[in-house]
């Protein structure tokens, strides 16, 4: 069970699916349309109310912290155990797959959600170099318009909302303010003046969307910078899967810029895993084992991402043959992981818990889609957070 449904997350799902088959695993796909993968949320609680939840599901986070507490998931220790998974998965990773010392899901892939995907051929039009501030940022919005390209595609929908949030207060605030306010939830923080800057600057992105930008679908508006029609979109790195299965190629067609940043960087990292609830029949439950096996497997590794546009969870797989984006991803990602600078999404509820992100979320996107002021944005937010806690 997964929401896994667009062009490029299908194909990446296809690789582990032909893995599994090809050991003689019967695949019974129980997609859930919803990129932000709450209906698939509200599907898989009324399944589990049915006695009847999924052999594996896609679950994010802090959720698979929680079936694991309930003591809904079982575990592929054995497999683990095999094949050494504690020595190839960093600590980040780990930390949403190994829970109380089981390996209750196994980790397909490491996003980063802190991205802008630009196209070349609307830079090209206006003649402008990517940017590096939010100053040059928000100055190529009317040189965009002038020239008929929208600025930024977006889909108008609260998950999409979060995910660009999340960016801006790491790129507004820098790592340690973004731990400070979205992962110890510090009152000051989310009431500071640094916080104001973040929504001033969800304002001006605001400004910069297309007038039909409500209840669109994340991948309908990366095919707007895919065609052209658009010059920007900010979101993770599943949207560059989108780009691939367009037959669009990295550096040439388009770029994967990390968001503006302050001098201390800083990486905003999701892990996608799938979770492994508790199964009363052995035949079933040594499935389970071959879909880890197979999950894990650094050829389908390389390959899943190739397609999903991510980077793979294992340390010890070998990125030559991914593109330039994929491999810039992974050097980031252990450079800020040394540096202490690599911190958890918010919105994919890995920093807190869902309860938190959604009241959190909520404030963000009646932000975005009416004229509250970032001063009355500030403190909804903290309001927000203190009760959902």
């Amino acid at each position: 069970m997964h929401f896994w449904t667009s062009g490029g997350e299908a194909a990446a799902l296809g690789v582990i699916r032909d893995q599994v088959e090809a050991q003689g695993v019967i695949w019974q796909d129980a997609p859930v349309a919803g990129g932000g993968g709450e209906q698939a949320k509200t599907v898989l609680q009324a399944r589990i109310a049915a006695g009847n939840p999924p052999a594996a599901m896609l679950i994010l986070g802090q959720n698979i912290i929680d079936w694991a507490n309930e003591g809904l998931l079982g575990n592929v220790n054995a497999v683990a155990d095999a094949e050494g998974w504690d020595d190839v998965l960093p600590q980040a990773v780990q930390d949403f797959n190994k829970i109380n010392g089981a390996y209750v899901a196994a980790p397909t892939n490491v996003h980063r959600t802190d991205v802008i995907w630009a196209s070349k051929a609307a830079f090209d039009t206006i003649g402008a170099d990517y940017p590096t501030t939010w100053e040059e940022f928000n100055a190529l919005a009317p040189r965009f318009v002038e020239a008929g390209i929208i600025p930024i595609a977006h889909g108008g929908q609260a998950w999409q909302e979060a995910y660009m949030f999340e960016a801006l207060v790491l790129g507004v605030g820098g790592p340690e303010f973004y731990r400070d306010a979205l992962v110890d939830l510090n009152a000051d923080a989310l009431t500071s003046d640094t916080m104001q800057a973040v929504f001033a600057q969800l304002r001006e992105i605001r400004g910069m969307v297309d007038e039909n930008f409500s209840g669109r679908d994340w991948n309908l508006a990366t095919s707007m910078v895919i065609n052209g029609k658009a010059a920007m979109q900010i979101m993770g790195d599943w949207a560059k899967g989108e780009f691939t299965n367009a037959g669009k190629v990295a550096g040439e067609d388009f770029a994967c810029i990390p968001v503006p940043k302050t001098d201390a960087g800083g990486f905003v990292y999701l892990v996608n895993s799938l979770s492994f609830f508790a199964q009363p029949d052995p035949d079933q439950a040594a499935a389970q084992g071959e879909l880890a096996r197979a999950i894990m497997d650094p050829v389908v590794q390389v390959a899943f991402n190739q397609a999903k546009g991510a980077i793979p969870a294992r340390t010890d797989v070998d990125l030559s043959v991914m593109d330039s984006c994929a491999q810039a991803t992974a050097a980031a990602f252990v450079a800020a992981d040394n540096a202490g600078t690599a911190v958890p999404t918010f919105a994919g509820t890995h920093a807190a818990n869902v309860s938190v992100a959604a009241a959190a979320t909520d404030v963000i996107t009646e932000f975005f889609n009416t004229e509250m002021t970032p001063q009355d944005a500030v403190a909804l937010l903290a309001e927000a957070v203190e009760l959902a806690r």
